[in-house]
């Protein structure tokens, strides 16, 4: 009765959230069209994005669509903050740590590759200035990694940023994968002090899902497309083991060629999965898209008063972004609507898909 309370109310916001998700049916139709303009006239119907995209025509660039489509996220975030009472807020808090892991990492790449467009995140000053240390002014004129640096300080990642300033010519994705390390490293250690007992189970599964998915896909990218030894595949890991266990991970990134990684992953937890043909070599952020929308559907539907609802939530909504990013610069660059539709909707299983 304690969680209907605390969540009886916020469940019944999520939900009329949700029911604004773009459909399947609907990104097929998205994907069909002939032009960014199309496309765009459609984005702007519906309910989450009409009036964020009000001003945009087809001449609008990637990256100030991404820009539009996140702020809308970020709205999202005020709106169930606001609804929120102390115990809700504890995970909007915890959870707040991805916007800022993704904030850093436009910024390297806005250094690495120069884009006033792409540079301008002035329409997150006031969203990031009520909920985080970070200045995004500062930020945004940062024009050099050290740069950056020097405005990370006082913050938590001051000093990985400075440690890695240290080493011989760090590059944006050694900045990257080590933001990445220590953002789930903390949120894992972290969680448990903010949860009751119900909550840390569903957020384990989720975050442990998630973080067993990841490890599997950057060793398999690590040694088909980079041809890493092992030695140098293991300090790019997530130092976390959910059903991935220690000895699946040493077997993993020992396996000799593709094809005995496979075998391996098909032996471990998630080759046990229903309707997971591991064995068949599959398309892994397929598999990723498929495993997490099922543990987050799941999830949300067990137990709707926690802060597994939350969680779900804005799973699903980076999810609706990705996919409608992609299918806007498929319609850009000409890509068959059918190719399209096989980036954007990967076997989806527990998605919406009315």
């Amino acid at each position: 009765m304690g969680n209907l309370l605390t969540y009886g109310g916020l469940a019944a916001k999520v939900r009329a959230m949700e029911s604004r998700f773009i459909t399947d049916r609907q990104l097929t139709e998205l994907a069909g069209l002939s032009s960014v303009g199309e496309a765009l006239e459609f984005i702007k119907s519906q309910p989450a994005y009409g009036d964020l995209l009000s001003s945009a025509d087809s001449g609008i660039h990637r990256s100030q669509l991404e820009k539009l489509l996140y702020l809308s996220r970020y709205r999202d975030f005020e709106k169930l903050y606001r609804f929120s009472g102390p115990g809700p807020r504890k995970f909007l808090d915890l959870y707040f740590s991805n916007f800022e892991v993704s904030l850093l990492k436009r910024c390297l790449r806005n250094i690495a590759h120069p884009d006033k467009d792409a540079s301008d995140l002035s329409m997150f000053q006031d969203f990031f200035a009520r909920h985080s240390g970070l200045d995004v002014r500062k930020l945004t004129e940062a024009s050099s990694v050290s740069e950056l640096t020097q405005a990370l300080k006082g913050t938590f990642y001051f000093s990985l940023f400075s440690s890695l300033e240290e080493q011989e010519n760090p590059s944006v994705f050694d900045y990257e994968i080590q933001l990445d390390l220590c953002h789930f490293r903390w949120i894992w250690k972290i969680k448990d002090r903010f949860m009751n007992k119900a909550e840390r189970r569903v957020l384990t599964q989720c975050f442990g899902t998630q973080l067993d998915m990841l490890n599997a896909q950057w060793i398999y990218r690590s040694k088909k497309y980079y041809r890493l030894a092992p030695d140098q595949i293991y300090p790019l890991l997530i130092p976390v083991n959910y059903r991935l266990k220690k000895e699946d991970i040493i077997r993993l990134t020992e396996a000799g060629t593709v094809d005995e990684f496979f075998s391996v992953l098909d032996e471990t937890f998630y080759g046990a999965l229903p309707q997971t043909d591991i064995k068949a070599q599959p398309d892994l952020e397929a598999l990723y898209e498929q495993v997490m929308n099922r543990i987050h559907s799941m999830t949300a539907r067990k137990d709707p008063y926690s802060a597994a609802i939350l969680n779900s939530y804005f799973y699903f909504k980076n999810l609706e972004i990705h996919r409608l990013i992609t299918a806007v610069e498929g319609i850009r660059y000409g890509v068959p609507a059918a190719e399209i539709v096989s980036y954007i909707i990967k076997n989806n299983k527990g998605g919406n898909q009315t």
